[in-house]
Order: structure tokens, then C-alpha cells, then sequence
């Protein structure tokens, strides 16, 4: 198992302190460094996602606003 060292604001340590007393604080960091992992993993996923649709969107065909409401106007019973 590793050590690691971070600098935290002495608010920060006492209320973490305060929360998490007499729990296994290094297990809580722990959770919370891999919750953070998954978030950041999520959003450059999302990122990923959303630049590959404005790509599509640069290559797709082009349509015009009466294209697009004459295809609803079909489309409607």
C-alpha cells in the first residue's frame, strides 16, 4: 500500500476529522479518490461523445427548413 501526501485547507481536515471520526479514514479517501476516478472517466466519455456528434454533424447532409418541415408535415397523421 502507498503513501500519499496532499495539502488541504486546516477547515478541510478538521471537518473531514469531525465527519469521519473513529471510521478508517484512509479506506473514506480511498472511496472517495475512486469515486473521483469515475467521475473524471465520465466526463471525458461524455466529452468524447459529444465532439464525435459535432463531427457527424459537419459531414452530414445538408437540410433545408422547408426539407424539415415538409418531413413533419408527412410524418403527422
Amino acid at each position: 500500500m502507498s503513501t500519499v501526501n496532499y495539502s488541504v485547507p486546516d477547515e478541510v481536515k478538521k471537518a473531514f476529522n469531525k465527519t469521519f471520526e473513529g471510521k478508517n479514514k484512509s479506506a473514506i479517501i480511498s472511496k472517495l479518490m475512486l469515486e473521483a476516478i469515475e467521475r473524471e472517466a465520465r466526463r471525458l466519455r461524455h466529452r468524447d461523445a459529444v465532439d464525435r456528434i459535432l463531427q457527424r454533424r459537419d459531414h452530414g447532409p445538408v437540410v433545408s427548413d422547408e426539407e424539415i418541415r415538409n418531413a413533419r408535415e408527412q410524418g403527422r397523421p
